[in-house]
């Protein structure tokens, strides 16, 4: 899935990963998000930075050893890098 949620409400939100909670506990899931909220829960995050892998791990390992994904988690929903561009920041 490629950015699930990019155009849900809170609610939808939600009830979409409640959905894919359910998927993933008896199937691989790919989830590619730039909202943290999005991808919080899951068993591995995969961190990319210009295409690369610069951090693995859960929510928790990757605050704390992360600073890209400290930044991103730390970042309101509407400043993700993409955000800043489509609003030409």
């Amino acid at each position: 899935m490629d950015e699930p949620t990019s155009q849900m409400d809170s609610l939808n939100e939600r009830a979409l990963t409640r959905a894919m909670r359910e998927i993933s506990a008896t199937s691989a899931l790919l989830v590619i998000a730039h909202r943290i909220s999005t991808v919080r829960a899951a068993d591995r995050i995969i961190v990319l930075d210009k295409g690369e892998v610069v951090a693995t791990g859960r929510h928790e390992e990757l605050i704390r050893m992360s600073p890209l994904y400290q930044r991103l988690a730390s970042s309101p929903p509407d400043t993700t890098p993409d955000a800043d561009m489509a609003a030409g920041r």
